[in-house]
């Protein structure tokens, strides 16, 4: 081996250090950003300056200004206040797939990693059929099937979540299963099912957590997808993927009813991708 110069080694230890600041400074904008968001969906009509439904002719198609800092639409209602109660429905669909697919996803491959080989193949083939399946059509289809409005597509969502979590799970559960601690609990005893909910388990977290909150950026995407192709909330009910889809007809002239609803679902994917990746370093696991 080859001795490092003190110089480099300096340098190199100064870029690390300059990665990690940044990597705390990203993270923490992504969470102030989604703190933001939380308190809209909380008390949304404590931020939004107007009615979201009131319609007002003479102020129809009006471009950004000081009155309404991102326009109007073609009803005359303020964009923004819009926006802020749109994230409601949009988040808490959102947070209803992830937990489904949370839940489930982490049961599956909790049961996959203890099953024996033939069950644990069987669990897996199923799951790699879901994961073979773009998440969009597959939840295109699911909906289908449940029917139109938000509860239905954050099911759908949820669904097609499934295979990921399980997948993560089974590999942590495998993993952990054959560290020393966990097989001394056999040994003194354990039942399969205590050694999996108390010992098992809460080494196996970390990661589905990270990835859940990649999954929730996902899950935006798919929930505003599905409500601008019009399988969501009808109106008047409000939703960001609802107010890209209502102002296409008007992009031509009015750009701002695409952009701004369209920035928000951006900056709330980025800021999810960005947390989870951070939470993946951060506990210590990557997938």
């Amino acid at each position: 081996m080859t001795d490092i110069a003190p110089e480099a080694f300096l340098a190199t230890t100064h870029s690390r250090r300059i990665g990690t600041v940044r990597r705390h400074w990203a993270a923490a904008l992504a969470f102030a950003y989604l703190a933001i968001l939380m308190f809209w969906v909380i008390f949304p009509a404590k931020f939004a300056a107007f009615d979201p439904l009131a319609v007002s002719i003479v102020s129809k198609l009006k471009s950004p200004s000081a009155e309404h800092l991102f326009g109007t639409d073609h009803l005359g209602r303020d964009l923004l206040s819009r926006i802020i109660f749109g994230t409601q429905n949009s988040l808490m669909s959102t947070l209803i797939a992830v937990v489904i697919g949370l839940l489930i996803g982490s049961i599956v491959g909790l049961i996959s990693g203890f099953s024996p080989a033939r069950i644990d193949s069987a669990i897996m083939r199923v799951v790699d059929i879901l994961l073979a399946i773009p998440n969009l059509l597959l939840s295109l289809a699911i909906v289908t099937a449940l029917g139109f409005g938000l509860v239905p597509v954050a099911i759908a969502v949820g669904i097609g979540s499934i295979g990921s979590f399980a997948r993560i799970m089974r590999s942590e559960v495998i993993r952990v299963k054959e560290l020393p601690f966990v097989e001394s609990a056999h040994l003194l005893g354990a039942s399969p099912v205590s050694v999996a909910i108390r010992h098992v388990l809460p080494h196996s977290w970390g990661p589905v957590v990270a990835l859940s909150a990649i999954e929730f950026g996902a899950a935006v995407l798919s929930v505003s997808a599905l409500s601008f192709l019009g399988f969501g909330a009808p109106p008047p009910e409000i939703e960001w993927g609802l107010l890209v889809s209502e102002g296409r007809k008007f992009i031509s002239a009015s750009w701002w009813l695409i952009a701004f609803p369209s920035l928000f679902i951006v900056l709330t994917v980025i800021a999810a991708n960005t947390l989870g990746r951070f939470l993946e370093q951060k506990l210590g696991t990557a997938y």
